[in-house]
């Protein structure tokens, strides 16, 4: 769903967005082949809606998950530059044990023999040495979808959003 703005808003349900539609709050941007049916109304099955009038949100954050550390990271241990999705874990820089948070600024994807090799020490006693300091992403709407499941034309719509990892994290 897009703001009046064409700014992402988030991603409805199909029962939502017709009612939108017949209640005259919102249009229909992008309609899919298939073809919805009534007695008395024919229309595309809607993809992408824009509503009719401005919705004033407050800046969101982005939750503080051990996939959205994964998906901050790029599934790329900090340690080791390593890359791969099955066998990432996340690992407090400052060990919990030594009184370090769980915090978007303390916790970094490793890898599992990274992980392991730190143990629960700091990356300094361990001998490593972090790639990127971690930092909060700032909210980017498509972080909430799956990624690399949006449909084609999406895309265009996040425009905004198309930075690489480094600028996400500023």
């Amino acid at each position: 769903m897009l703001n009046f703005t064409y700014e992402a808003l988030n991603i409805t349900n199909f029962q939502r967005a017709v009612k939108l539609i017949f209640s005259g709050k919102a249009e229909i941007v992008h309609g899919r082949e298939r073809v919805l049916h009534s007695t008395t109304f024919e229309m595309r099955m809607p993809s992408i809606i824009r509503m009719l009038y401005y919705i004033k949100r407050p800046m969101q954050k982005v939750a503080l998950t051990k996939k959205n550390i994964l998906l901050r990271d790029d599934y790329t241990c900090q340690y080791c530059d390593t890359r791969g999705e099955r066998l990432m874990t996340v690992d407090h820089v400052i060990p919990r044990s030594k009184g370090g948070p769980s915090t978007w600024e303390n916790l970094v994807c490793a890898c599992m023999y990274c992980n392991n090799r730190k143990n629960n020490r700091s990356p300094a006693h361990a001998n490593m040495q972090l790639k990127r300091k971690p930092k909060q992403p700032k909210y980017i709407p498509w972080i909430q979808i799956k990624r690399n499941t949006l449909p084609g034309e999406w895309h265009k719509f996040l425009f905004l959003y198309n930075v690489s990892i480094d600028e996400r994290i500023e």
